[in-house]
C-alpha cells in the first residue's frame, strides 16, 4: 500500500499535522500505541499570558489566530463542543503582585490580553485577600473528548492502527521509504517522550517533566471562570474541577503518585477554604525543551524523516501552528520559524 505520510503518534501534534494532511488531500497512515498520556491528562487550558511573570506566552497573538479556527472547525467537522471560553482570574498574593499586574500594560504584547480593572468581588470559598486580575481569550480545549473523537474518527476510515511502529524496521529508498507492507514518502513522528526511544531523533535534547492532575467534587465552590493562584482550578461543570498542576523532573512515569496527590492538597489549601473530595488523580509526561520553544524538522541525512516534538505545557496553543508549519515546509519548501527547527541544536554542539 502507499501513501504519501506515515504519522507515528496521536496527540495533539500528530492530530494537527493529520488535518493539514486532510485538507490538502493527502493519503496517510497513523500508528498510535497509546504509550504516550500527555495530550490525554493535560489541562488543555490556553491562556496568552505567563502569569508567573506578567510576561507573553511566546507568539500568543499568532498561534491564537491560527489556533481558535482550527479547533471551531473540528468542532463543526464532528459537531462536538471542544471548546470551552472563559475568563482567568489571577488571585494576587500581595499588593506587589498588584503592582507587577498594572506595569505588564507597558507591554504591547502583553497589555491587549489584559483588563485595566481589578475584579473586588468576593468569590465564596476563594482566597483572595489582595484581588484578582482578569485575563481575556482565555479558554480550555477538552482535549481527551477531541483526541478520542479524532481517533475513532481515524478509525472508521482505515486511517489509523493501534500498534506499535518499530523504527528498526524502516528501509530507506531514494526519496521514499519502507514499512512493513507500506511505502511513503515521508514519516513524520509526534511521539511525546516516546521520542528518547527513536533511534534517528534520540540525540535531541527533549526533557520529561510529569504533571498530574486532580479532578475534586466541591459542591460549595460557584465558580465559572478558571482561577490562577499557586495552582488552577479549572470548572468543569456538575461541581467538578481540575485542579493542577504538578511539574516534577526526576519521576519518569506516567502513573499518579501520593506525593503528587500530596503537593496539589497543600497547595489548594491556599486556594479554597470550600470542603471537597478528589474523585480523580491522572498524570502524564510533558515532552520539553529548556528553551521553551518546540523542536520541529527535518533528520540531517535521512531526508524522508520529520520530527514534531516539544510542545510542553502550551500544545493546545501550539500544535496548529507548528503543523501547518511543517506540512508547508516539506510540501511547499516554506522555511520553518527559526526558533522551532532542530537546526538550533547543531550549533550547540
Amino acid at each position: 500500500m502507499k501513501v504519501d505520510y506515515i504519522i507515528v503518534g496521536l496527540g495533539l501534534a500528530g492530530l494537527a499535522f493529520v488535518e493539514e494532511l486532510i485538507t490538502a488531500n493527502k493519503s496517510f497512515i497513523v500508528f498510535e500505541d497509546a504509550s504516550q498520556t500527555s495530550s490525554l491528562v493535560a489541562g488543555g487550558v490556553y491562556n496568552p499570558v505567563i502569569l508567573k511573570r506578567f510576561s507573553p506566552v511566546w507568539n500568543a497573538k499568532q498561534q491564537l489566530e491560527i489556533a481558535l479556527p482550527f479547533y471551531e472547525k473540528l468542532e463543526k467537522k464532528f459537531d462536538q463542543t471542544f471548546d470551552q471560553k472563559f475568563i482567568i482570574k489571577k488571585a494576587f498574593k500581595s499588593i506587589e503582585d498588584q503592582n507587577n499586574w498594572f506595569s505588564a500594560f507597558d507591554k504591547p504584547t502583553v497589555a491587549p490580553f489584559l483588563d485595566p480593572e481589578l475584579d473586588n468581588q468576593d468569590y465564596r470559598g476563594v482566597v483572595g485577600n489582595h484581588l484578582f486580575g482578569n485575563v481575556k481569550e482565555g479558554g480550555r480545549i477538552d482535549t481527551l473528548k477531541l483526541v478520542e473523537t479524532y481517533r475513532k474518527y481515524l478509525q472508521e476510515n482505515n486511517w489509523i492502527r493501534f500498534e506499535k511502529f518499530n523504527h528498526k524496521d524502516i528501509l530507506f529508498e531514494n526519496t521514499s521509504l519502507k514499512y512493513h507492507s507500506l511505502e511513503a514518502a515521508k514519516i513524520i513522528f509526534c511521539e511525546g517522550f516516546g521520542l528518547k526511544k527513536n533511534p534517528y531523533f534520540n540525540h535531541l535534547p527533549l526533557e520529561e517533566v510529569k504533571g498530574e492532575i486532580i479532578t475534586i467534587l466541591a459542591p460549595e465552590l460557584e465558580i465559572d471562570f478558571l482561577l490562577k493562584s499557586t495552582l488552577f482550578v479549572l470548572p468543569l461543570g456538575n461541581n467538578h474541577y481540575k485542579v493542577g498542576a504538578t511539574f516534577n523532573h526526576k519521576d519518569k512515569t506516567s502513573i499518579p503518585s501520593k506525593e503528587g496527590k500530596e503537593e496539589l492538597i497543600e497547595k489548594l489549601k491556599k486556594v479554597i477554604t470550600v470542603p471537597y473530595s478528589i474523585v480523580e488523580q491522572s498524570a502524564g509526561i510533558r515532552p520539553a525543551v529548556k528553551d521553551r520553544r518546540p523542536m520541529v524538522g527535518v533528520h540531517a541525512k535521512h531526508k524522508q524523516l520529520s520530527v514534531l516534538n516539544g510542545l510542553g505545557t502550551r500544545g493546545v496553543m501550539i500544535a496548529p501552528t507548528v503543523a501547518k508549519n511543517l506540512f508547508h515546509h516539506l510540501e511547499d519548501n516554506e522555511a520553518l520559524d527559526q526558533e522551532i527547527d532542530i537546526k538550533r541544536f547543531e550549533k550547540i554542539t
